[in-house]
C-alpha cells in the first residue's frame, strides 16, 4: 500500500517538475534558480535520522549510481540559448519525454524492489537514487550556464569595442 501511495506522489512531483520546468523556460536563467533545488532537497536526508530509512551501503551505492545514470539523459536534454540578450533554458521536448520514462523505470524498479525491500528502506533508496539524479544534472547545468554566460559576456564586451 506504501509503495503505491509513494508512486502516486512520484508521479505528482514528476508533474510538478515538468511545469516548473515548463514556466522557466519563459524567464531567464540564473545561477540561483539552478543551484538551490539540489540544496532545497539535501534537507530530505534528515529522513536517515530514522533508523526506519537506513539503507545498507550496498543499497547506498546502487541508489546512487543509477541516480547518477539516470542523470545522463537530463543533462543531455538541458541546454541553454541568449534570447533578448538573457540566458534561457532552451526548451526540450525530449525532456517530458525522458521525464516520464525515468519515472515509469522508477515505479517499475519500486514495485519489484518492494517484494524484497522493506518500505523505509526503499524509500531511502529512492531519494537517493533522486538525489544521485539531481546533483549531477544541477552541476552540469550550473556549468553550462556559466560557459553561456561567459560566451554572452565576451560577445557583448567585443560588440561593444
Amino acid at each position: 500500500m506504501l509503495t503505491v501511495v509513494s508512486s502516486f506522489i512520484a508521479v505528482a512531483m514528476a508533474l510538478f517538475v515538468l511545469f516548473i520546468r515548463f514556466k522557466s523556460a519563459k524567464k531567464p536563467a540564473s545561477a540561483k534558480k539552478i543551484i538551490l533545488p539540489p540544496i532545497f532537497m539535501s534537507t530530505g536526508a534528515l529522513m536517515f535520522i530514522h533508523p526506519f530509512f537506513r539503507v545498507t551501503a550496498a543499497e547506498f551505492f546502487e541508489a546512487l549510481f543509477v541516480g547518477m545514470f539516470f542523470s545522463i539523459f537530463l543533462i543531455k536534454t538541458s541546454n541553454f540559448e541568449i534570447r533578448d540578450n538573457n540566458i534561457y533554458l532552451k526548451r526540450s521536448k525530449a525532456f517530458a519525454f525522458i521525464l516520464i520514462g525515468l519515472l515509469i523505470i522508477r515505479i517499475i524498479m519500486k514495485s519489484f524492489l518492494s517484494t524484497t525491500i522493506d518500505v523505509g528502506e526503499l524509500s531511502g533508496m529512492f531519494w537517493i537514487l533522486a538525489f544521485g539524479m539531481i546533483v549531477p544534472w544541477r552541476i552540469a547545468m550550473y556549468r553550462a550556464f556559466l560557459r553561456v554566460q561567459k560566451e554572452h559576456h565576451l560577445s557583448n564586451n567585443h560588440n561593444h569595442k
